[in-house]
């Protein structure tokens, strides 16, 4: 798992998926303003990079990423390249072979709060209310299915574990003794606000949204709170397609994401030792429900 070298810029970090560089000549990485996000190809499931990888995966989920950020009226981590950094120096543009995968970003004071909203009650969520009737200390309604939508989008935060732990589901009081009343408050309406609009504009193109994770950063200077990381992404969220959602068939609940992946690896390995790799037809599945997924919401034709 070998991230690319870059002109310009200085490798310092690479998780399951994505690589972040700083610039080489620039201040010491705990002290650049500007950071490079790198999106690789890499695919993970069950806390396994997986191979091989997932080709155009990267750049499908960047553009997805920026077209969103386009459209939320809120501020974003994205900046443009060229920008002088302290010392007089300049901040080194985006490398011509990643530019479809990678965004530049300023650097932010990141709040440890993974804000996870819901509109439908599915996944974990759905367990966790059929054993307890309620979801981060949310109480719903008796007699919810899989798969229900919800009557309004529900926040359950979780607390982002330090490396190499498991992220940990809180209720917002708990989020309030981490971070303060004001910046829970705020998280907690920015996500909901922000899920609403984007739960709308799904909508209009024939998808659900069904549910998603925000990270937000403080500014700095201004402690302006700052919408970060990846947005509404594939990665980041559950969407269904509208038309076999409201036919109530097999599939309706058949996500835009690596579920093909899960379901291949469920039935083929014993989540024991190193994961086998992926057949060619389970590849192509995946990497074409996230093609999809991108054209569908975008209009646009997906990244070559």
């Amino acid at each position: 798992m070998s991230a690319p070298e870059l002109s310009g810029w200085r490798h310092v970090y690479s998780g399951k998926v994505r690589d972040l560089y700083v610039p080489a000549d620039g201040a010491r990485s705990p002290d650049a303003a500007h950071l490079l996000v790198v999106a690789s190809d890499r695919i993970s499931a069950f806390d396994h990079v997986l191979e091989p990888p997932i080709t155009g995966k990267g750049a499908l989920l960047t553009g997805l990423s920026r077209w969103w950020f386009a459209r939320i009226d809120m501020p974003n981590h994205l900046t443009d390249g060229d920008i002088a950094a302290p010392g007089g120096s300049a901040t080194p543009g985006i490398p011509s072979e990643v530019a479809d995968r990678a965004m530049l970003t300023r650097r932010l004071e990141m709040h440890p709060i993974e804000c996870v909203v819901r509109g439908a009650l599915t996944g974990s969520g759905y367990l966790e209310y059929r054993a307890t009737g309620a979801v981060c200390g949310i109480e719903l309604p008796a007699g919810l299915s899989d798969g229900d939508l919800l009557d309004e989008p529900i926040y359950t935060p979780a607390y982002k574990a330090p490396m190499g732990e498991h992220d940990e589901n809180i209720t917002f009081e708990r989020s309030v003794e981490l971070v303060g009343a004001d910046v829970a408050t705020a998280l907690r309406d920015a996500s909901l606000r922000i899920f609403t609009q984007a739960r709308d504009l799904a909508a209009e193109r024939g998808v659900v949204l069904a549910d998603t994770k925000f990270e937000f950063g403080a500014d700095p200077a201004s402690g302006e709170l700052v919408l970060a990381d990846e947005v509404l992404t594939s990665d980041s969220s559950r969407y269904w397609d509208g038309e076999s959602y409201r036919a109530g068939g097999a599939d309706r609940l058949a996500s835009f994401d690596k579920q093909i992946v899960r379901n291949w690896l469920s039935a083929n390995w014993d989540k024991q030792g190193v994961p086998p790799e992926l057949p060619a037809e389970i590849v192509a599945q995946t990497l074409g429900r996230y093609r999809d997924l991108y054209v569908r919401l975008t209009g646009l034709d997906a990244p070559a």
